[in-house]
């Protein structure tokens, strides 16, 4: 794989990303270990996590997945130089008491603690980008469709320029070389670029948020900033959480057949608002079809529709096994037909997006 530039920045990385939030809940330490030794030995040289994972987020793994990081990067100093590592501080925590108290709001100091907290437990002098998890301010995520003006807060909490103020300062000392955003949108993508040319601090290199098939949000109109202001996209759950792999299509989300590891209930709070809803499976069962019924699997289908994208700067993948592995990384370079592609773009008008 030929790398890629990330926005402006220095930063080249592969346009595939090994994204590692199972590691720490779904996946032990030492399977996470071969997980990144054969990623390193096929060539993989972007590895994303955060501060709040493993997934779902509870107490007891708080920075697990960090950890479990520093830990091979210890046991591998020699493959730090070849890495870039991308770490996130979470954003407001409500609902997360253990993340900086629940917290509705994050200050340029908890910023900046977060940063020299997750240095730690990563067993690195640097992180090569450090992004916002989610905004600060007020913003429909996660399920949710709507802006409602009655909740935002933009002028109670950290304004944008603060938050670019203290990433400034992690900067200048040495400690993160690029900023990144997550879960963003246009408007807030816009006005990190126009504050930091404004005023000389860090532009942000990349936003990473949700794209796929089941979500394809980012092509209403994000793309066309993304593409105007240089900022590149890391696309996250191009799989739709599993319902583009095909395992579900027979036995449902939650049903009796569900496969014995998914049924394990670990993720009902992180499904329901999106993934759980009957429109996805529904969508995700005709996207997995249209690849049987073209010679590939779903899981090919659903990671080559990202990897061939123009919007799409690096495909974030999250896998349980070595297999799994194998199995993404084979998908690339695999490029779909014209008739395939105009049948995808048929569901996509029938189906929309449903798990914007």
């Amino acid at each position: 794989m030929q790398k890629v530039q990330l926005g402006f920045s220095d930063l080249q990385v592969t346009p595939v990303c090994l994204g590692t939030m199972t590691f720490g809940e779904q996946v032990g330490e030492a399977v996470a270990h071969s997980i990144l030794d054969r990623a390193l030995e096929r060539g993989v040289n972007f590895l994303d996590t955060a501060e709040m994972y493993a997934v779902p987020a509870r107490a007891e793994t708080f920075g697990a997945t960090e950890t479990i990081l520093g830990n091979w990067l210890a046991k591998h100093p020699a493959a730090r130089s070849k890495l870039v590592l991308a770490t996130k501080v979470a954003g407001p925590a409500r609902g997360m008491p253990w993340i900086r108290g629940g917290s509705p709001e994050v200050t340029p100091a908890d910023i900046v603690q977060a940063c020299e907290d997750s240095l730690k437990r990563l067993q690195t002098d640097v992180i090569d980008l450090y992004q916002i998890h989610w905004p600060v301010r007020y913003v429909p995520l996660f399920g949710t469709l709507y802006f409602d003006p009655a909740k935002d807060n933009a002028a109670r909490v950290t304004s944008i320029h603060d938050q670019l103020e203290a990433l400034a300062g992690l900067v200048k000392a040495g400690k993160v070389r690029a900023i990144g955003l997550s879960n963003e949108t246009a408007y807030g993508v816009h006005e990190f670029v126009r504050l930091a040319e404004q005023h000389g601090l860090p532009r942000v290199a990349t936003v990473q948020n949700i794209y796929g098939l089941l979500n394809r949000g980012v092509e209403n109109g994000l793309d066309e900033t993304l593409l105007r202001l240089g900022v590149s996209l890391l696309a996250y759950s191009p799989l739709g959480f599993g319902l583009l792999t095909g395992k579900y299509d027979q036995s449902g989300i939650d049903g009796p057949q569900t496969p014995r590891e998914a049924r394990s209930g670990k993720f009902v709070s992180v499904r329901k608002p999106r993934w759980g809803r009957p429109e996805a499976l529904a969508a995700a069962r005709r996207y997995n079809a249209l690849a049987r019924q073209h010679g590939l699997t779903p899981t090919q289908m659903a990671l080559a529709f990202c990897y061939g994208k123009w919007q799409v700067t690096s495909t974030i993948i999250g896998v349980t096994s070595v297999a799994q592995l194998d199995e993404n990384l084979q998908a690339w370079g695999t490029t779909l037909a014209p008739e395939l592609l105009a049948g995808i773009d048929k569901i996509r008008w029938e189906t929309r997006d449903p798990t914007l």
